[in-house]
């Protein structure tokens, strides 16, 4: 059992988190699912083309018998981003209810105002 639990974990570690990107007043908006986590313990990285997420939890260790447990303990990931995005701006990032919000201002674009 124990082995299916560290393969299973292994393996949630791998595909997760759920991530959502989308485009929003020309800015390139990520939200990624990290329940479980704290704020001091996940580093953002952002290139022009990339955004690196890596974040790490302990176990809770005030359970006596864990059965399954497939929450993932660290999370390394690489997001390749659909655009280029301006890196010489200060990104926005917030950690709220689980997720996590990047906001990355796209290279090059800027909101058109309709009078």
């Amino acid at each position: 059992m124990r082995e299916f639990d560290e393969r299973s974990r292994a393996f949630f570690e791998l595909v997760l988190p759920a991530v959502d990107m989308y485009e929003l007043s020309g800015s390139l908006v990520i939200e990624v699912d990290m329940p479980g986590f704290s704020r001091e313990n996940i580093n953002l990285k952002a290139t022009q083309s990339t955004l690196h997420i890596s974040a790490k939890r302990e176990r809770n260790k005030d359970v006596d018998t864990f059965y399954i447990s497939q929450r993932p303990l660290r999370i390394r990931k690489t997001l390749r981003l659909p655009v280029d995005v301006d890196t010489a701006t200060e990104p926005n990032a917030k950690y709220e209810n689980g997720v996590l919000t990047v906001s990355l201002p796209i290279k090059g674009a800027k909101s058109i105002r309709i009078q």
